[in-house]
């Protein structure tokens, strides 16, 4: 799997995906920074494949409506200390490489995964 982590989520969240063994790029990885558009985040999620980590329902919305990005991980926790955040994705990621074999949005809150058709 690979990931593109969005600007409202930590960095330290795509190192931690990069140290368990993930292809995982931070906007701020990007030329343009956090400051990239959400229609050039799309793209480069289609090109690379990649899945877009997000707090940001406006990546639902271009999800539903024109299938963008590649496919879509929803984070619901509200705010969640970093340490907090690496914790439920250490518990979940054998789940959410399962489910996004077969689903391209997924929802992820505190205390559950929902898989959206």
């Amino acid at each position: 799997m690979k990931f593109l982590v969005d600007a409202q989520l930590p960095v330290r969240l795509a190192r931690f995906l990069k140290a368990s063994g993930y292809d995982t790029i931070h906007t701020r990885d990007l030329p343009q920074q956090n400051g990239t558009l959400d229609t050039e985040i799309n793209a480069i999620s289609i090109k690379q494949n990649r899945i877009l980590i997000t707090k940001d329902s406006d990546f639902v919305n271009s999800f539903l409506t024109i299938q963008q990005p590649y496919k879509l991980l929803l984070i619901t926790t509200g705010n969640i200390k970093n340490v907090e955040l690496e914790s439920l994705f250490c518990s979940n990621l054998q789940s959410l490489f399962q489910l996004f074999d077969q689903h391209s949005y997924i929802e992820m809150s505190r205390d559950t995964i929902i898989v959206h058709q």
